[in-house]
């Protein structure tokens, strides 16, 4: 028994010992990377379009997740701690975050990937506050972009060339998107411009491409609709025909569905508002969630 023992165990070693140097070089090249926090997926995506395999990004909020009601865990003060720059929104999106970061005692530089973009003045429960979503203007996703690179330079200006390399490459990707966005909505006309959406998430992206979205809820997901509120839009939707209600990956369903329904209007599918997919559904990243919403858009529109 005591020779079978001790087979089993030199079997194991030289398992181990086989596989051991792949383990070492793969847990060293992670070692290497700069460890990087982004507050939510679309804002990681960036990074690691800047990044590349310099980077090791880490995102709080995951896909589908919604970054208005995040309710941090002790791994992402670890994850906080443990970075050497933090990528925040801002404009109100992350109010958890503050609290967060003092909890965990990070010291890594904070960016803020909204400086520089004039943020959409709204009102909500009686206030005026600020737009956080600015990310679903394409132009906007370029201000984030350069942000993000620059902040990469700063703490680590070895890797500076990459960086610039890397954003300049992924810049130029967006514009091309923005071009294949204004291309395929030209194909809608004017008066179908006018949707309904579960929350205030798409201000920018009409301001940009000259549409209208009307939400019972407000910017954030935390404001619930009232039954007041469903019912001005089931009136707004038949006074104005508007043609098409839509869900949000990150929101109930519900109450679209009920104003769908009492209203006449269409159910145009799904739009990705606040998150990108997981690795396997139809938005994993920011081109293919933009590319997602436009395809849902003008399949519902274009009629």
């Amino acid at each position: 028994m005591r020779t079978r023992r001790n087979v089993i165990t030199l079997m194991a070693a030289s398992a181990i010992a086989g596989v051991s140097p792949a383990l070492r070089q793969a847990q060293a090249a992670t070692a290497n990377k700069l460890p990087v926090v982004a507050t939510f997926s679309i804002l990681a995506d960036f990074a690691r379009n800047v990044g590349d395999d310099r980077v090791e990004v880490i995102s709080l909020v995951g896909p589908n997740g919604d970054a208005h009601v995040y309710q941090p865990s002790p791994e992402d003060a670890k994850h906080l701690n443990a970075a050497k720059l933090i990528l925040v929104n801002g404009l109100g999106l992350e109010g958890w975050l503050d609290r967060l970061i003092r909890a965990s005692g990070a010291k890594a530089p904070i960016v803020v990937a909204t400086k520089g973009i004039e943020p959409r003045q709204m009102e909500e429960e009686g206030k005026i506050g600020e737009d956080p979503h600015a990310w679903q203007s394409i132009p906007n996703a370029k201000i984030y972009v350069e942000n993000i690179r620059d902040g990469l330079i700063a703490v680590d200006p070895g890797g500076a060339d990459a960086y610039r390399a890397n954003a300049t490459a992924y810049l130029a990707r967006l514009d091309e998107l923005d071009k294949e966005v204004r291309a395929a909505l030209a194909a809608i006309p004017p008066k179908r411009r006018e949707i309904i959406t579960t929350h205030d998430a798409f201000g920018y992206f009409g301001a940009a491409y000259d549409f209208k979205f009307i939400a019972p809820e407000g910017v954030s997901t935390e404001t619930e609709a009232s039954a007041r509120d469903v019912a001005r839009i089931i009136r707004q939707i038949k006074t104005e025909k508007i043609p098409a209600v839509f869900l949000e990956n990150i929101t109930d369903p519900r109450i679209a569905r009920r104003i769908a329904e009492e209203s006449g209007a269409t159910i145009g599918g799904a739009l990705f508002s606040d998150a990108l997919s997981p690795p396997d559904g139809p938005a994993p990243t920011y081109v293919e969630m933009m590319r997602n919403n436009i395809k849902q858009l003008t399949t519902a529109l274009s009629k």
